[in-house]
């Protein structure tokens, strides 16, 4: 783990920086063990199916940002999630009542004739371009492979732009080949906006940072029982706002893999204090989450009345409805600490987790607290998770999987992978609002949810009898991680596929 170091123009990537993994099959604890023990490495796939580019996640956060634009320095083929960012960003501005407006996204279409005479003075274009048609307070120049394999001097341009234009005009490296790691991306954008857009604070303010995607605001309510107000990160910030989160009573995270470098970043360069402990997922998650919240704003008392008050309140319901999921199994597919939460949840409301899959593994996070462990809580609280995959979105591992340990239920964060249970007669539920399941209603919420998932079981049944199955019968007899290692033949059930 290194310090986090804004005189470099680009973010030392997750796979040097915390030592993350891509591929993994084996079980929870000793993933656990090896990650502790420091000699967990990286597994090499013979065959992959897809990878998710960490270019999408770093515009992912700074697309939404809402008086920016943002010029990606690519191939017009890479601005494809543009499409996808800004019908969430509509979306997400009629939820918050902001006025209704497209992003400001610009692509500089390089050409093949670009990797061979330089593309610079197309970039430069592009960005003044940008800048006379929607005024930004500042542009983000994301990078890509092509960008990157020309090696051209775009921190360079993006100074001279930065004194032409009067605006902060800042790159963000974060080309496709960098990182295997598709997180490395939110590193890169957070890099970038720590090292050109935070400033030095000035005042202590009455607000908490909670980096976040774009989900409902859940936290609104505790924050303000505490006294203070939330300030979310980045999307729907504003370039002020981001300006002054460095004057923020302390940082929340909704996701450690989504905010560890941000949430670090603040707390190493100007003393923010982060909250360490897991999401606040489940009763005990919760209970945990609120008392470091409490220790950290200096208001232990509040946090034990906010415990008292669901306790109350809300745990009988929750107790209720748990006799509808006993004996029942499920699985989970998600990031990688999200997922790791979901286990808490599923467990406290007395699932049996039969596995997961997660799409990467942080042994250790940027500030270096082991609190913040969400997998080894997991295990320690609720026992082993035999079946613990890291595979990146790899679906041939999933259904693999999926079709030996056939759960009760699969719980899912991203689309795209819910159809793999169907397909297999398995109800899926998918919660695309990260912010859903926190605190003691939000465990309340998934209760209600799985229990109506559950009862769509005639229906997916039936769908599975008429769905069409893409893996042949050879590859369903293999072990999940027959392809890691790169090693040859069917492995061995139990054993470690990561190299250790």
């Amino acid at each position: 783990m290194a310090a986090i170091n804004i005189d470099e123009p680009a973010v030392l990537i997750r796979e040097k920086r915390l030592g993350t993994i891509n591929a993994y099959s084996g079980s929870a604890e000793e993933l656990v063990e090896r990650s502790h023990a420091g000699n967990l490495k990286d597994s090499k796939r013979r065959f992959s199916q897809c990878l998710g580019c960490n270019s999408g996640q770093a515009l992912c956060q700074l697309s939404m940002i809402e008086d920016v634009a943002v010029v990606n320095h690519a191939p017009v083929g890479c601005g494809g999630d543009f499409c996808e960012f800004n019908f969430v960003y509509r979306i997400e501005q009629e939820n918050r009542n902001l006025p209704e407006r497209n992003g400001r996204y610009f692509s500089t279409n390089i050409q093949e004739k670009d990797t061979v005479f330089g593309a610079i003075k197309k970039l430069e274009e592009t960005v003044e371009k940008a800048y006379e048609r929607v005024h930004p307070k500042a542009i983000f120049i994301t990078t890509s492979c092509a960008s990157g394999i020309i090696g051209e001097d775009i921190e360079g341009a993006a100074h001279k732009l930065t004194e032409k234009l009067g605006i902060p005009v800042a790159t963000c490296t974060c080309d496709g080949f960098r990182s295997k790691v598709w997180t490395t991306g939110f590193d890169a954008a957070y890099h970038t906006v720590l090292r050109n857009i935070v400033e030095a604070p000035k005042k202590k303010a009455d607000y908490v940072n909670v980096v976040n995607f774009w989900g409902s605001h859940v936290f609104d309510e505790i924050i303000e029982r505490f006294g203070y107000k939330t300030r979310y990160l980045m999307p729907f910030s504003t370039i002020e706002q981001l300006k002054e989160c460095s004057e923020a009573a302390a940082t929340i995270h909704i996701c450690p893999s989504l905010s560890t470098y941000m949430g670090a970043g603040l707390n190493q360069l100007y003393g923010v204090p982060e909250i360490t402990a897991p999401p606040a997922y489940g009763v005990e998650g919760t209970d945990r989450w609120l008392r470091a919240l409490g220790k950290v704003l200096g208001k232990p008392e509040i946090a034990e009345e906010i415990i008292e008050e669901g306790h109350r309140d809300i745990v009988p319901k929750i107790e209720k409805l748990k006799e509808n999921f006993k004996g029942k199994t499920a699985y989970v597919m998600a990031g990688a600490a999200h997922g790791q939460a979901l286990i808490h949840l599923l467990s406290e409301l007395g699932f049996e987790v039969l596995g997961a899959s997660v799409f990467h593994h942080d042994p250790v996070y940027d500030s270096g607290d082991p609190e913040m462990d969400v997998l080894q809580h997991a295990v320690q609280t609720y026992g082993d998770v035999k079946n613990y995959q890291v595979c990146n979105k790899q679906s041939f591992e999933l259904v693999n999987a999926l079709n030996r340990i056939r759960p009760d239920l699969i719980l899912a964060r991203h689309g795209g992978m819910t159809l793999w249970g169907a397909k297999l007669g398995i109800p899926t539920l998918l919660i695309g609002d990260e912010q859903f399941g926190i605190g003691y209603k939000g465990a309340l919420n998934y209760a209600r949810r799985i229990e109506d998932a559950l009862d769509s079981i005639e229906f997916i049944r039936n769908y599975s009898e008429h769905a069409y199955q893409p893996y042949t019968k050879w590859w369903l007899e293999q072990e999940p991680g027959y392809f890691q290692s790169g090693g040859s033949g069917k492995c061995p059930s139990g054993r470690l596929v990561a190299e250790i």
